[in-house]
C-alpha cells in the first residue's frame, strides 16, 4: 500500500542526494574544464566532436563513482569526501595521460582528432569504474 509519509521522507532524501550529486557533477565539469589547456566549451560550440567526447568521458568517469558513493555513504560529509576524491582521481588521470602517454593531447583535441578523444574517454570511464568498485570495498 502507498504510504504518503514514507514516500515524502524518501522523496526529500532523493531530492537532497540528487541536488548534491548534480552540484558536484557541475563543479567537477567546471574544474576539469579549468585544468585542461584547451577550451572545451568553445570547441564544442564550434562543433568539435573530439572535445565533446573527451569531456563526456570525463563526466561519465566521474559520475560512476559518484553514484557508487551515493549508495555506500551514510552522511553528507562522507559523500562529500568521496565525491572530492573521485574528482581528484579523474583530474590526476587526465594529467598523467597528458604528461606520459599523449603529451600533445590538447592539441589533438583542438584539431578534432576523435581517436585521441575516444582513448581518453575510455581511460576516464575505466578509472571511474575502478574507483567506484574501490568505494565498495
Amino acid at each position: 500500500m502507498f504510504d504518503p509519509v514514507y514516500f515524502g521522507a524518501g522523496a526529500l532524501n532523493f531530492g537532497l542526494a540528487f541536488l548534491a550529486a548534480g552540484g558536484f557533477a557541475l563543479m567537477f565539469k567546471a574544474a576539469y574544464q579549468w585544468i585542461t589547456p584547451h577550451n572545451e566549451g568553445a570547441l564544442i560550440r564550434e562543433g568539435n566532436i573530439a572535445a565533446a567526447i573527451m569531456l563526456g568521458g570525463a563526466l561519465i568517469g566521474y559520475v560512476i563513482p559518484l553514484a557508487s558513493a551515493l549508495t555506500q555513504t551514510h552522511s553528507l560529509p562522507e559523500f562529500v569526501s568521496w565525491a572530492l576524491l573521485a574528482g581528484v582521481i579523474q583530474i590526476v588521470t587526465f594529467w598523467l595521460v597528458r604528461r606520459i602517454v599523449l603529451r600533445d593531447l590538447s592539441a589533438r583535441i583542438e584539431r578534432g582528432e576523435v581517436a585521441s578523444a575516444v582513448y581518453m574517454m575510455m581511460i576516464s570511464i575505466a578509472v571511474g569504474i575502478i574507483n567506484a568498485a574501490c568505494m565498495t570495498a
